[in-house]
């Protein structure tokens, strides 16, 4: 805990060391030309000017930050620690909803807003980069103070964001074993997100995937290789922080590692038992990479883990976890901030207040979606006047988040042009990226008899298991395949059709296809608790196998489903659900680009680490 007085006179003494040292090293320059013959003074190095400059930087930052909490009271400080939701969209300013978004920011003066999507008939509703970027507008401008603006872009804007490139998912960079690849995404997604006046990135998902029932991480994660994943951390911070015009906040999640579980802490409080020494071998490399790399941020999971704190609570509210370990014994001097706090994980065990105050003790800076953001601040500052937690506790964390507004620039500019937003968005360079990792990740498990490429795709079943009735999952992939394999069968599917139909659908592949390919769409989601095929289509991928006609298998996300249907003939990987990955899959299929990638985790009973098959293209004349 920092004592703001002690903090204040650090500074100064910071400052009068600065101006000091010159007048010592004259000094120093002057006596010792007694004794030796003057020489001329080497000329700084760019290196040390660069330093110099940066260092100057973070005074003005500083000094703007503290000029900003002058003006505020002990409720606006703790404001400034909430961080709340919008969805990128931009209601009318007569509407219900847009006086709620002006009350969070106008009356609470909450600090920042996160971006997330609207689910609406079970379907993500991504947002649009122009209403999102004229909304915040719209939000900053009602702000006292610059708000700060997060999002989830894990593996890029398309995350949350429609008119972008759809990159594919962080595992598909893992098997695409390219750190240039990743160092370009960082970059990319720093671009667009400034674009529309987002400056905090909530990624790059720094957890080791070395569960394969894990529900909420899977594909989010770049693998289960320790060094593999820090080495893909490193190069996504550093793309990130590649360019000055474009600098965002970075994050590595969730601290101290949520790999290897299988609960969803959107539901439950996860639980990691692995001992000290294993957490030191596994799951906290990427972290300390990630720290070294510079990181901005780490984010808590809402993980109990015995082997770091004894009492059966969340890393989120361990002091043990956040300030003994990540502050003292790796030396993270960023922001911590909290993953969701409305999620389960926490809120199962304590209210929006308790859990607030907690967190705050144990060393968190920012307080993230707190399921009652009012409730969260009056319980904090109501833990200052009962003593709870001190002033200089929350000045500390104030300071902080003040000091990366003004380092982002949001004293001088806050508001992005809206008319420029498509000009850093789905660039031809980004399309090129998204393809170039989705066709090096696809991955061959399997491929019994080279069944692969396809001798005469025209003449196989293709059956795509799309999420459901409203999702838009596998319609690029069929596009693809009438494209690719002209006069083939493709049938879009939904998981609740009746069984009958099913069975129907499994007479006509055995009497009218050589082949079957089978492409399913299987990714995490929070609150869903399984990585499975949903509905029928389990018991309908059965009964393709049991025609006796070859099964190709593609695993459009969930990588482990080999374990599900091992009897299948030839089974593919690619990682991710987005179009690029699609497309990628069919070309494999049909022999139209060649198949190099390597697995990024293990598929048990069935495949190691670094395991992949490889086939060549066709020649044009095949």
């Amino acid at each position: 805990m920092v004592n703001r007085s002690r903090l204040t006179a650090w500074m100064g003494l910071g400052a009068m060391l600065l101006v000091t040292l010159p007048e010592l090293c004259s000094a120093s320059v002057a006596a010792s030309s007694k004794k030796q013959p003057r020489q001329a003074p080497a000329s700084p190095s760019a290196s040390s000017k660069s330093a110099h400059a940066a260092s100057a930087k973070e005074r003005n930052a500083a000094a703007q930050a503290r000029r900003w909490m002058a003006k505020m009271t002990l409720r606006d400080r703790v404001a400034q620690l909430v961080m709340t939701a919008c969805y990128g969209d931009s209601p009318s300013v007569r509407s219900r909803e847009y006086r709620e978004f002006r009350s969070q920011v106008v009356d609470l003066k909450v600090g920042g807003l996160i971006v997330l999507n609207r689910v609406r008939d079970g379907a993500v509703q991504r947002a649009e980069p122009h209403a999102t970027a004229a909304f915040l507008n719209r939000m900053q401008r009602l702000a006292k103070t610059p708000l700060i603006v997060g999002a989830d872009f894990e593996h890029g804007a398309s995350m949350r964001m429609v008119r972008t490139t759809p990159f594919p998912y962080m595992m598909a960079f893992g098997a695409a074993n390219d750190l240039e690849l990743t160092r370009a995404l960082g970059a990319a997604t720093a671009r667009e997100a400034r674009a529309m006046g987002i400056q905090w990135i909530f990624a790059p998902d720094s957890d080791v995937n070395n569960n394969p029932d894990n529900p909420i991480i899977n594909i989010r994660s770049f693998g289960e290789n320790p060094q593999a994943v820090a080495a893909n951390v490193k190069a996504f911070i550093e793309g990130a922080h590649s360019d000055p015009a474009n600098f965002v906040l970075v994050t590595a999640k969730h601290f101290p590692g949520h790999g290897d579980t299988d609960t969803d802490t959107h539901m439950n409080l996860a639980r990691v038992n692995a001992s000290r020494e294993r957490l030191e071998q596994v799951e906290l490399v990427p972290f300390k990479a990630a720290i070294e790399a510079g990181v901005d941020s780490v984010m808590t999971g809402h993980l109990a883990v015995p082997a770091l704190e004894p009492e059966d609570k969340p890393a989120t509210v361990s002091r043990n976890v956040l300030t003994g370990l990540l502050r003292d014994e790796l030396g993270f001097k960023g922001l911590i901030c909290t993953d969701a706090l409305d999620m389960q994980g926490v809120t199962k065990l304590y209210g929006p207040g308790e859990t607030a105050v907690r967190a705050l003790e144990a060393g968190v800076d920012l307080l993230l979606l707190p399921s009652d953001p009012k409730e969260a601040m009056r319980a904090v500052v109501a833990a200052v006047k009962d003593g709870r937690l001190t002033k200089a506790r929350i000045d500390e964390s104030v300071l902080k988040l003040l000091t990366v507004k003004a380092r982002l620039g949001l004293q001088k500019k806050r508001l992005t042009d809206v008319e420029e937003v498509p000009d850093s968005l789905d660039t031809p360079e980004d399309e090129e990226l998204a393809r170039k990792v989705a066709e090096k990740a696809v991955t061959l498990v399997r491929n019994e008899n080279n069944i692969l490429p396809l001798a005469n795709p025209e003449r196989a079943c293709w059956f795509v298991l799309s999420g459901g009735r409203f999702s838009t999952q596998g319609r690029d992939l069929a596009e693809a395949a009438r494209r690719s394999a002209k006069g083939a069968q493709v049938t879009l599917l939904d998981p609740m059709l009746p069984t009958s139909e099913f069975d129907e659908l499994a007479a006509k592949a055995q009497s009218n296809c050589d082949t079957v390919v089978v492409s399913a769409y299987v990714l995490v989601a929070a609150y869903s608790g399984t990585v499975g095929l949903p509905g029928n289509y389990p018991a309908f991928v059965d009964k393709l196998i049991a025609t006796g006609k070859p099964v190709v298998f593609i695993a459009l996300g969930n990588p482990y489903l080999l374990r599900v249907f091992p009897k299948v003939t030839a089974y593919l990987a690619t990682f991710s659900t987005t179009q690029p990955s699609e497309v990628a899959a069919v070309r494999a299929v049909t022999g139209e680009i060649g198949i190099s990638g390597k697995l990024p985790v293990t598929i048990p009973g069935f495949a190691q680490i670094g395991d992949g098959l490889t086939t060549a293209a066709k020649s044009p004349g095949r």
